[in-house]
């Protein structure tokens, strides 16, 4: 028995790769919001964007802002004191050096910035699983 093969068309070709282009734009979406959904349950992140909202107003002073961006950068980083894979004690270390931020600037840490803080966090949860 022969196996006949059929040639593709440049056709063909070229409406798999919009499939695939679409496939995967949609993939990212999904995937940027269940990291973003799961963020928002991560310890402290209500204290991080309180942080950001504050460091990022115009009206903060550049040494506050310094400071604020230095404790969320401390966050990010994966390399430091208590790796974060260790449960919560991995936890422990950002929580000091954001409490020591927010104390060192706390008169300017206004209630907005914990308002918008919360706006998000309450966002970034109820997105939907599905979406």
């Amino acid at each position: 028995m022969r196996f006949r093969q059929q040639a593709a068309s440049w056709q063909d070709f070229a409406a798999f790769a919009r499939g695939m282009a679409a496939d995967e734009a949609s993939l990212r979406r999904k995937v940027w919001r269940r990291l973003l959904r799961e963020a928002a349950s991560l310890p402290l992140a209500e204290q991080l964007l309180t942080a950001h909202y504050c460091a990022f107003d115009r009206r903060t002073p550049l040494y506050v802002k310094a400071i604020l961006v230095g404790a969320i950068a401390y966050f990010v980083v994966p390399d430091h004191l208590i790796p974060k894979y260790v449960s919560l004690i991995g936890f422990a270390d950002d929580a000091a050096v954001l409490a020591t931020a927010f104390k060192a600037v706390s008169s300017h840490i206004r209630p907005e910035h914990r308002a918008a803080a919360r706006r998000a966090l309450e966002r970034l949860r109820s997105e939907s699983p599905a979406q």
